[in-house]
């Protein structure tokens, strides 16, 4: 008995995966010998990480008046040194460069001692071999407009443009493309990045043969149209938005955003124009006669965190709010790091503070509070409001799901406007009570210059941020794409693309996918369907040695990515499995099974959320996206695996490989209550202990067995059979889990062994695991 358990325990450890913190990485690690050295890809990130602290963009930490930076203050007459050049073209031995990075003299090299940063050798002939080739600078790539270059040639084995890319890149790293992935596989996959949710049985034996002609394509049209295509990249824009359903800080109550959550939903499904997304988000309420879907649409800039504490100082929190949500977008939208500048020069991409409060001016007119009154009398949305009517949902707001017959409201923008409208300063320090220099609403010069055309209001913004000259939010967004599908994005570090960031591994494709997506119409069901379409997608997931040794990040894409599924997702395919899914789009977030005590022990004990009331019925069985998100007490299960507390924008997870996580599978209630309801229905269904193990295999991996498999499963079940049959007390004590009802017909000892062996499954690394 003793060997069963082991070889069950094998089976749910099959091949572990581990994911950590990784090391910077850029082009430049490479140890490929490089011909032409190029200042964008080699040279720049040296010098961003060695050395702009002291010599960039930042005037207050500058030294010697020396800017790396830039062409004209690099060239120029050293201030400290008169008739000595920091770099001189062609000559690295007439440049001060040169000499103070190769220097072994503790009091000329450069980076200095202290600051604990060395160049490597490797690095020091770089930048040799650079000033040799003339020193030559270049703009930032991020910051210019992108263009479609030359396309790579065809092959037999591309399938559209973003395979000639991609096998360009894999030839020139020595790299061959792994073969199709088998029909199962496919299916499995392309079902989890377009809805999240695992393919039935009955879609698995239609598509069965994917090489048939057409029949992929139909497949992804299919899950194209559901509505569970919304709600799945709505996870994505949730964590963008800083999406959550209570205020934060101490008091931490509750508020109905939710709503937009809704809209979020109904626009990805409808398929809104990524442009237009952006822009009723940023500034529906400006458009021309506004509806109550647009104004609703700004909700997005009202998610953040809000104080309901008393003795708070209204301007300091108001301040506050209006750098969350210029934050958000800088990060969100066109993937900068803005806030970097809110308190002196960026210190390393080309933004000043004044152009910070410039950005900031945009945002600066909501006639929004900082403080609205303490949690005694807390309201569900702060000024300013949208109410929503009974007859908003019969109407232009259908899309949301509320069977109450009370009002909803919404924290929504407005705009100050004429004399009410706010002056906006520079803020010494970013201090909310130190203004300096009064400044108007307006863009870094450095990204695209704001028109005098365009009015100066979050509408103008949105209008230069959907500029097609605008360099960085197109590739922001399809960067963030190839992200949820692939793992990680053309350019590693999402959120930020300056010079601190990672340069993109495919630099013409992700120029290509950006010009082409607005090219045409920003349509995202399109760009989707693009990149699941390519071969590069649907290459098998199988790892040899030479992808170890030559790209074991899989960087270049010679294999399809093994990523484990979002929290969320995971909670969504046990119940989509099991039967236990309720296919129920929009609505009220859910509070489902929580360990006791956890909002209790941080809870400031005032308000409704103060203590946790779970929920009960069809309401514990909802998508993850649904489920109650308390700021100051992110559900814990959710957090475990990674997902963003919503106290701030992000735009990526990280990915951990914990002990926490395997107790969370094995123990979860509603893991072992999945696993009882499915047991329960397949013995009713099923005659054959086999055949019932083979159809929950079939639902939980959504291929079929192998025979050693079902060997092991099957010897697993009789050691279980027999325990209960020996053990009678324990049956019920194990199918009585979770608020899903039990008949008493249920239980019996086939039941309970079968649940043991529908709990392994569920506890496999493939199970969890996109192939």
């Amino acid at each position: 008995m003793v060997f069963k358990r082991r070889n069950i325990y094998a089976l749910i450890l099959l091949v572990p995966f581990f994911w950590s913190c990784e090391p910077h990485n850029t082009e430049y690690d490479s140890l490929e010998p490089i011909d032409q050295v190029s200042y964008n890809f080699h040279i720049r990130p040296i010098l961003s990480d060695k050395c702009f602290a002291c010599h960039g963009p930042d005037a207050n930490k500058r030294e010697a008046d020396l800017r790396l930076d830039l062409e004209s203050s690099a060239f120029k007459v050293l201030k400290e040194n008169p008739g000595k050049f920091a770099l001189v073209s062609g000559k690295p031995e007439e440049s001060e460069v040169y000499h103070r990075i190769s220097s072994l003299d503790p009091s000329e090299m450069m980076p200095p001692p202290e600051s604990n940063l060395q160049l490597s050798e490797r690095e020091i002939a770089l930048i040799k071999k650079w000033i040799e080739q003339g020193a030559k600078y270049e703009p930032h790539w991020a910051f210019v407009k992108a263009e479609k270059g030359k396309l790579p040639p065809k092959t037999e084995w591309t399938k559209n443009e973003l395979d000639q890319f991609t096998l360009q890149k894999m030839k020139e790293k020595g790299l061959k493309p792994n073969p199709k992935a088998e029909s199962y596989e496919l299916i499995k996959r392309v079902s989890l990045d377009l809805t999240g949710l695992p393919p039935s049985p009955a879609i698995l034996q239609q598509f069965s043969d994917l090489d048939e002609s057409g029949n992929y394509e139909k497949l992804i049209d299919n899950l194209l149209a559901q509505n569970s295509f919304g709600e799945k990249l709505a996870i994505l824009w949730m964590d963008i938005s800083r999406y959550a359903d209570s205020y934060g800080y101490q008091d931490d109550n509750i508020r109905t955003q939710w709503p937009y959550r809704d809209w979020v939903i109904h626009a990805l499904n409808s398929n809104l124009p990524y442009d237009q997304f952006i822009t009723w988000q940023i500034a529906g309420d400006l458009l021309p006669n506004p509806t109550k879907e647009q104004i609703l649409a700004t909700a997005f800039n009202r998610n953040h965190k809000y104080t309901e504490e008393g003795g708070v100082i209204d301007e300091e929190y108001r301040v506050e709010y209006v750098l969350d949500k210029t934050n958000t977008f800088s990060k969100g939208i066109l993937g900068i790091t803005m806030e970097c500048a809110q308190c002196h020069d960026h210190k390393y991409d080309p933004f000043s503070q004044k152009e910070y409060y410039e950005f900031f001016a945009f945002f600066n007119n909501s006639p929004e509070k900082g403080y609205e009154g303490d949690v005694s009398i807390s309201k569900p949305a702060k000024t300013p409001i949208l109410w929503i009517e009974r007859e908003d949902l019969g109407g232009i707001l259908d899309f949301i799901n509320y069977p109450d017959t009370s009002k909803l409201s919404v924290s929504v923008m407005g705009e100050l406007e004429g004399e009410k409208a706010r002056t906006t300063y520079i803020l010494d320090r970013g201090v909310y009570d130190a203004p300096t220099s009064p400044v108007n609403p307006s863009t870094p010069a450095s990204i695209l210059e704001f028109s005098a055309n365009l009015p100066q209001n979050r509408l103008g913004l949105a209008q230069w941020a959907t500029n097609r000259d605008n360099p960085l939010t197109a590739r922001v967004f399809v960067n963030l794409i190839w992200q949820e599908i692939f793992g990680t994005g053309i350019v590693k570090s999402a959120g930020d693309f300056g010079m601190q960031g990672d340069l993109p591994s495919h630099p013409e494709l992700l120029d290509w996918l950006a010009v082409d997506f607005m090219e045409n119409g920003w349509d995202i069901k399109r760009l989707m369907k693009q990149i699941v379409s390519s071969a590069t997608y649907q290459q098998s997931a199988k790892i040899t040695r030479q992808h170890l040794n030559k790209d074991p990040e899989n960087i270049y894409l010679a294999r399809a990515p093994r990523l484990r599924l979002p929290a969320e997702n995971i909670q969504d395919l046990v119940l989509a499995s099991s039967g236990l899914l309720v296919n129920q789009v929009g609505g009220p977030s859910v509070k489902p099974y929580q360990p006791e005590g956890i909002w209790e022990a941080a809870s400031s004990g005032r308000g409704v959320l103060a203590t946790y009331v779970q929920d009960h019925g069809k309401s514990l069985y909802r998508r993850g996206l649904y489920n109650f998100i308390k700021l100051t007490v992110p559900p814990p299960k959710a957090i475990i695996f990674d997902s963003s507390n919503r106290d701030r924008c992000e735009v990526g997870r990280g990915r951990t490989n914990t002990p926490l996580q395997a107790l969370v599978m094995l123990n979860d209630p509603l893991i072992l209550e999945a696993s009882r309801v499915l047991a329960s229905r397949l013995m009713t269904q099923e005659t054959e202990s086999k055949t019932a193990i083979e159809e929950a295999f079939l639902r939980i991996l959504c291929r079929p067995m192998s025979s050693k498999e079902s060997k092991l499963l099957m010897s697993y079940y009789d050691d279980q059979l027999k325990r209960f049959q020996s053990n009678p007390s324990q049956i019920k004590e194990s199918l009585e889990v979770g608020e899903y009802p039990l008949e008493e017909k249920h239980i019996n000892a086939e039941t309970a062994a079968l649940m043991q062996v529908i709990v392994s499954l569920y506890n496999l690394e493939e199970t969890i695991t996109k192939i």
